[in-house]
């Protein structure tokens, strides 16, 4: 998920403002027009996400009122929303730096169409970066959290978001060793459903902070740990896990994002563990599967 740097301001910052502010457009219509009859006594409140990095300290939420427009007349009088923080933090960020997300605008595109139906949610994210912001701003009044490798990593981006709830996590596998994990992922041990801190499946990942397990996640964005070269963890587990979680919810389904899939370790365990049966698109690099709860359907297959 990290970015590199580049000088002045390119194409890619400016079509991501432009994104930014569509999205605030968005915001700004559907809360003035999507309700029932507004009059000058209606107020909403709108939960501000005031999140932290912590590894223990939960997620928090505060209100936020707003009060109706004095100046425009007329029966229907729409309710004046205040830019929500995580969003105008974002926007004077991605304004005001020369470095934009590692995804493109395409890319970003996918899972932002499904925040926008699912939002407020929860939002697990592998891997954090200067991209972090934007998926926080974009999951208004949810809760975001990110898992992160690179414990020195987390401490610089905290320098820069101190708002984000990002906790450090730790990988036992290498990339050399993707085929030997994907046998063992074949194993009979693996295809049982329920919560990876109880799985004999080895690709399970297990001892991790307990909100990784507790929470039912509506969307997992699978952006880490590093991948491109043997030496790294890879992301092996991490998809089998993610897969693993949506499945072992309650009801529903969780929608899963694999990025990097031009890469051979993403693009075989994508397919072999969140199920080519479930995948609902792919636009560039990234990939989006929708994984039904087994719960809720006993006897449902593992890949369908």
């Amino acid at each position: 998920m990290r970015s590199k740097t580049q000088c002045g301001i390119n194409l890619n910052l400016i079509l991501l403002c432009c994104f930014f502010i569509f999205l605030f457009t968005i915001f700004i219509i559907r809360s003035n027009f999507s309700s029932p009859l507004l009059t000058p006594s209606t107020s909403t409140s709108i939960n501000i996400s005031q999140a932290h990095i912590s590894t223990s300290t939960p997620h928090s939420k505060s209100p936020q009122s707003s009060t109706p427009c004095p100046s425009l007349e007329g029966p229907f009088i729409p309710t004046c929303t205040k830019t929500p923080p995580s969003l105008a933090n974002a926007i004077i960020h991605y304004a005001t730096t020369n470095i934009t997300p590692q995804q493109t605008i395409k890319e970003i595109s996918v899972s932002s169409r499904i925040l926008q139906k699912k939002s407020p949610c929860n939002f697990l994210v592998f891997g954090l970066g200067l991209d972090s912001l934007m998926w926080t701003a974009l999951n208004h009044g949810g809760r975001t959290v990110f898992l992160e490798e690179d414990k020195s990593w987390i401490e610089q981006i905290q320098q820069k978001l101190p708002n984000l709830e990002a906790y450090h996590v730790s990988y036992d596998t290498k990339v050399h060793q993707a085929d030997k994990l994907m046998e063992i992922g074949m194993k009979e041990e693996c295809k049982v459903v329920g919560d990876p801190r109880f799985s004999k499946c080895e690709l399970a990942l297990k001892n991790w902070p307990s909100e990784v397990y507790d929470i039912e996640w509506d969307l997992i964005m699978v952006d880490a740990p590093t991948g491109y070269f043997d030496g790294a963890p890879g992301r092996m587990s991490a998809i089998y896990t993610a897969g693993l979680l949506g499945r072992n919810r309650e009801e529903g389904e969780t929608d899963v994002f694999v990025h990097d899939v031009d890469r051979n370790v993403e693009d075989k365990f994508s397919k072999a563990f969140l199920c080519e049966g479930y995948l609902r698109e792919q636009e560039g690099r990234i990939r989006h599967f929708t994984i039904p709860s087994h719960r809720a359907r006993l006897g449902r297959p593992f890949c369908p």
